[in-house]
């Protein structure tokens, strides 16, 4: 009697519970679409009357096996997690749209290239290179930068890193650096980074990693944020046009927020921190409104002057400087949309090199020849099958029609007899397509091949250490102080002495003395001068240092507001005000999350405590003035606040009477310690501070402000 009342009560409550939704389904925007006014069933459709209980022998006794709402249950819930990705397997995606620029059908006839009236879908996935999915975001690592566009031609895949360059010269070592660079085997350390002895080891006996190694070295591997990175489709392609004419390309993409950096010290911190900053920043960011926007860019070479560069086109650990081919701009994409469901598209996405469309060709990049093996044949083990591209993330948005059938996550009803070509049954549909013909099928650029059967490197690929010099040379005088500092690191935490002795004598003495020695004087080796150290045709390069890629506003840039009780609330609400009007982010922070009451006895809601929202998080801070300066000069929190962004290099605004506090803190006054009594005096030069993103003048001093 018991067990019924019990059961009477519970549905009682489950009919509550259905008009309480409905009542409440306007509140609901923005949930699940399946949260309101649905029962509750099984994945076949049956009605599930009570989910908290198991099938017993009575109240005490055993589970019974015939319950097959808990074996569905248990069953789905022991498979719902997949094999993650060798590589790339921590990332973050959202969706957006490309817009082509008029002009390209010079170059190609891909129609995404060459219609600017379509607006192409596009998902775009960001990823750290070695760590699993748990590791954090602001590691040392080069970033995957992949872009798949919904063209009505088929999807076609652009499958780049935030380095123009990779690690190795042919896919048959890629396996080799994998194992290198991924934690040691036998204890799993390090995750996420590469400051260990196999990585080590590898690349300084590997000489044609050197220039991928020294932009892994620089703050290109620390990222501010993932909507201020370069993209680099790393190989050379090709681009063809409706006359059949091919020229080798290699694809950019700049964002219009400019490039920014962490500071080492920072990355470090955010890591334990706020592991996941990166994807936050991201979703919140388009969640606000803020749309990432890149420009989409090639460099055109064509094909009589493929020799006439002092490296080759083909080798995947080359650039070519813009000084020699400029970037030419082809069109824009914006991330406008967040995913819905994390694993459903930015887990399950698949992405593949191979994934081309009519006007976009490969060329004999021995890197890029394997991945178009590799990353199917990755998807077919980790997604379970052929049919990954039947996934709503990758399935083309044009109609797809063919007689390949069955295999496991088969989900097409395939009608009809025949599923074979030639046939007569079904009037041999599906059919070819002419290549010349209007929406014409693929065809492969007409490129002569002929040679001997050889395992042998081209003489062209044996330069490995110029363009090394090239990156390192062009880099502003405080991003080469990183690099000393950051292989400084990740050297010192190598065990063996003849590996980083190695990597010392015969890797950056070749590149760059000065470097090596500087790096070797830190480590105590002493480095001796190889002097055959080959120059290319350019000693520096202007685009690679991030100093040449400055945003031009301050959009979705970040301000720490730093309030106590009896603060100035018109500082406030003029900092708020600008803020808005710049489109950037402005925190009151608190000491407590409580409200603050201001000297006109007005509450000052918090957006967060400062304990709770570290500097770290920001790219400005801002303490406002008001009866408060002894509380102030009393919160260790508040102090260790301004100090770590003054570390850091970031602009710190002090108002009124806590102008008091650069003194009392032992900081250097220089151009990025505001002082004023009103914000609205030094409002402009916090704006030209935040574009700069750093105070790079004041590292030397900020040294010597405690971590």
């Amino acid at each position: 009697m018991k067990n019924k009342a019990n059961k009477s009560e519970m549905a009682g409550a489950n009919q509550d519970n259905k008009q309480n939704q409905s009542a409440k389904s306007d509140q609901l925007d923005g949930f699940r679409s399946d949260a309101t006014q649905q029962d509750l069933t099984t994945n076949h459709g049956v009605k599930i009357s009570d989910n908290q209980n198991s099938l017993k022998s009575g109240p005490r006794g055993s589970t019974l096996l015939e319950d097959f709402i808990l074996r569905e249950k248990i069953t789905h819930f022991d498979h719902e997690r997949i094999p993650e990705r060798i590589v790339h397997a921590r990332g973050v995606g959202a969706h957006g749209y490309f817009e082509a620029y008029p002009g390209n059908e010079k170059f190609t006839k891909a129609g995404f290239l060459t219609d600017p009236s379509t607006r192409t879908p596009i998902f775009v996935r960001f990823s750290t290179v070695q760590g699993p999915r748990g590791s954090a975001d602001t590691v040392r690592d080069i970033r995957g930068f992949a872009i798949k566009f919904y063209t009505q031609e088929g999807n076609y895949d652009l499958v780049g890193n935030n380095a123009p360059v990779f690690f190795i010269q042919d896919g048959i070592k890629f396996p080799d650096f994998v194992h290198a660079v991924k934690p040691e085997p036998h204890n799993e350390v390090p995750t996420g980074g590469s400051a260990h002895d196999t990585f080590w080891d590898f690349v300084s006996l590997v000489p044609e990693s050197a220039h991928a190694v020294m932009w892994a070295m620089s703050d290109r591997a620390i990222p501010r944020n993932l909507r201020s990175i370069q993209g680099f489709g790393v190989h050379t392609f090709r681009l063809i046009n409706a006359e059949g004419k091919g020229v080798f390309v290699k694809f950019h993409w700049t964002p219009k927020q400019g490039l920014a950096q962490l500071v080492w010290d920072e990355a470090q911190k955010l890591a334990g921190k706020d592991p996941d900053f990166h994807r936050r920043d991201l979703y919140d960011a388009i969640d606000n409104g803020f749309y990432p926007e890149w420009e989409l860019g090639i460099q055109i070479v064509e094909e009589k002057d493929e020799m006439s560069f002092d490296f080759d086109l083909l080798d995947p650990t080359k650039i070519i400087p813009e000084e020699l081919v400029p970037v030419t701009p082809i069109g824009k994409f914006v991330l406008n949309r967040n995913v819905d469901n994390f694993f459903a598209e930015i887990e399950q996405i698949a992405f593949c090199p191979g994934h081309i469309v009519p006007g976009i060709d490969f060329t004999n990049d021995p890197l890029l020849q394997a991945r178009l093996f590799s990353y199917t044949d990755t998807q077919l083990s980790r997604l379970g099958g052929p049919n990954f591209h039947q996934l709503p993330i990758n399935k083309p948005v044009c109609p797809f029609h063919n007689n390949q059938r069955d295999g496991i996550h088969q989900s097409l009803v395939h009608k009809g007899q025949a599923s074979y070509q030639p046939n007569s049954i079904d009037s041999n549909w599906p059919a070819e397509v002419a290549p010349a013909a209007q929406n014409g099928g693929f065809e492969s650029y007409q490129e002569r091949v002929d040679g001997h059967k050889i395992r042998q490197r081209s003489e062209s690929f044996s330069d490995h250490f110029s363009q090394a010099r090239l990156y390192y040379q062009s880099l502003a005088p405080h991003e080469q102080k990183h690099v000393v500092d950051a292989y400084t690191f990740e050297l010192s935490k190598v065990k063996r002495p003849h590996i980083r002795e190695r990597e010392v004598q015969e890797v950056l003495a070749n590149i760059d003395f000065d470097l090596a020695k500087q790096v070797g004087d830190n480590l105590g080796i002493e480095v001796t001068d190889p002097k055959t150290q080959k120059q290319s045709k350019l000693q520096t390069s202007k685009k690679l240092s991030l100093e040449a890629f400055a945003p031009s506003d301050i959009k979705a840039k970040k301000i720490a507001i730093l309030v106590h009780p009896q603060v100035n609330a018109k500082n406030v609400d003029a900092i708020l005000k600008w803020a808005k009007a710049e489109n950037a982010i402005a925190h009151v922070l608190t000491p407590t999350p409580a409200p603050v009451p201001s000297l006109g006895k007005v509450q000052l809601a918090s957006d967060g405590m400062q304990k709770g929202e570290p500097s770290i998080a920001y790219d400005a801070v801002v303490i406002v003035d008001g009866d408060n300066l002894d509380v102030v000069q009393s919160d260790g929190v508040a102090k260790h606040y301004l100090q770590e962004a003054y570390k850091h290099l970031k602009p710190v605004v002090f108002l009124g009477d806590k102008g008091q506090l650069i003194e009392a803190l032992q900081l250097m006054p220089d151009e990025g310690t505001l002082q004023a009594d009103s914000f609205d005096e030094v409002k402009d030069s916090l704006k030209t501070l935040l574009i700069k993103h750093r105070v790079w003048a004041r590292e030397a001093a900020a040294e010597g402000i405690p971590a």
